[in-house]
């Protein structure tokens, strides 16, 4: 169970749209329609609190609607959400397009995703294992 706390008034709890969705839609909590022009960023309140399992951490991720559109994604590539945060969800959206894009209120603007977590403890060593691949970095694989 993922217990979520509207924050806000207006706040929309999310939804899985379809049986096989990954993700739960969040919604933009403003009053008002925000333009957000080619290059720009900004970021939009949810009015959403959340409680993740330990264990796991929710990444938001762009809407592929959103992005492949209309150009406008997660600013930060991922935003994560770890399991000991209870304050506000908020997503920074950036306009990637070459056309302004208006942000309306409740509008879908980002999809949560739960992932489980592995953070195990660290040790510091003066060597690593030897491999075949060794240290190739960028498209050392690829030839």
């Amino acid at each position: 169970m993922l217990k979520m706390m509207k924050l806000k008034e207006g706040a929309i709890i999310p939804e899985r749209k379809t049986r096989g969705s990954a993700g739960y839609d969040l919604c933009a909590c403003i009053a008002t329609e925000f333009i957000l022009e080619p290059g720009d960023f900004i970021i939009i309140p949810t009015g959403l609190g959340v409680e993740i399992p330990e264990g796991y951490a929710g990444m938001i991720f762009t809407r592929s609607g959103l992005g492949v559109k209309h150009g406008v994604h997660v600013s930060n590539g991922v935003g994560v959400i770890d399991s000991d945060y209870r304050g506000e969800i908020h997503v920074g959206l950036r306009n990637l397009g070459k056309t302004a894009y208006a942000i309306s209120p409740n509008e879908r603007i980002a999809q949560l995703i739960l992932m489980p977590i592995f953070t195990p403890d660290i040790e510091e060593v003066f060597s690593l294992t030897e491999t075949e691949r060794g240290a190739g970095g960028f498209g050392s694989t690829g030839r």
